[in-house]
């Protein structure tokens, strides 16, 4: 009598690839959910740092205008000091403020009045 095989070893490696490609589409697909979701992290940190450098910038600016007021405020009416008004728009360009055409315009305006 002969007994009948349940199997087979064709069928056993055909189960085996199926099991084999259904894991590898599955971590396939986790890890390119993985990667949206850091890229995303990613983004949202760099939005947050350039937003909080700008907020610096703005209030190194606003502490720069606010200490010029202060020494303008202190110099005798009618004699602008202009040394320290150059310096001041020098410093501006320095940090990144004032870009080189902005720089330029200031200074002919200070230069002329």
């Amino acid at each position: 009598m002969m007994r009948r095989r349940r199997g087979g070893l064709v069928r056993g490696v055909a189960r085996t690839a199926v099991v084999v490609g259904t894991a590898s589409a599955v971590a396939g697909g986790v890890q390119h959910h993985q990667q949206q979701k850091y890229a995303e992290q990613d983004a949202q940190a760099q939005q947050e740092a350039d937003a909080a450098a700008y907020q610096q910038q703005m209030a190194a600016m606003q502490a720069q205008q606010a200490a010029a007021a202060t020494a303008s405020a202190a110099a005798p009416p009618g004699t602008p000091d202009l040394t320290a008004q150059l310096m001041q728009l020098g410093q501006l360009k320095d940090q990144g403020v004032l870009s080189e055409e902005e720089f330029q315009a200031a200074k002919a305006k200070l230069l002329t009045a």
